[in-house]
């Protein structure tokens, strides 16, 4: 359910700001247009929001200053704890994940960046299962995360960051459940959700999927 990688989530949480703002050369491009990225994200979100992976609470400050109720949902203590004190209890923080959570109340749009990776093929197939049950008719999941086109662009990602010495990003490569965008396709609307896909950088792509 993505815990596996927690440990790595309590190191990085004081220095997770630093990273997105482009200051290693490695992941430069993951996180290029982050901030439009959030916004994107923020600006498709309707309802009363559930946020997967509040990490430090940038994408949750975005919800929340366009006046919507956000639930965040965060296994990282070290990470809930950055994410409270930045936003001034101006949002439920609850410990979970993608899988297991606390319920919460007449959601409509389920976001996330940069975290859905951390679950495999099948528990991503698990977790729109949940979600399909979970949202209304027009409900939505707006998600942007590394996803890739095919499995030889995948793997293509994989050599080029090798190519270019960055060994801390190709190692994160094959380490994590990133995957391709026909799985995702499939997955939502095997779950009765119209799904579109949008590209924001090399690596990350915005994935909606509404509730038909």
């Amino acid at each position: 359910m993505g815990r596996e990688f927690l440990d790595l989530f309590e190191v990085w949480a004081e220095s997770y700001d630093e990273s997105v703002e482009g200051h290693d050369k490695e992941y430069e491009e993951v996180f290029r247009h982050y901030s439009r990225i959030l916004d994107t994200v923020a600006d498709r979100s309707i309802g009363h929001v559930i946020e997967f992976g509040v990490g430090t609470g940038n994408l949750t400050s975005r919800l929340l200053d366009r006046g919507l109720k956000v639930t965040g949902i965060e296994p990282s203590p070290a990470m809930r704890k950055i994410a409270e004190s930045k936003l001034s209890g101006r949002a439920t923080i609850l410990d979970g994940d993608f899988l297991t959570f606390p319920e919460v109340e007449n959601p409509f749009t389920l976001v996330s960046t940069y975290a859905f990776h951390h679950l495999t093929d099948e528990e991503k197939r698990e977790a729109v299962a949940l979600y399909g049950k979970l949202l209304p008719n027009g409900g939505k999941i707006v998600f942007a995360d590394t996803m890739y086109e095919s499995a030889e662009a995948y793997k293509g990602a994989i050599d080029k960051a090798k190519e270019n010495g960055f060994h801390n990003l190709a190692a994160d490569l094959e380490r994590e459940y990133y995957t391709t965008i026909p799985v995702l396709r499939a997955i939502l609307e095997e779950n009765g959700f119209r799904a579109s896909f949008s590209r924001c950088n090399d690596f990350v792509w915005l994935m909606e999927g509404e509730k038909t």
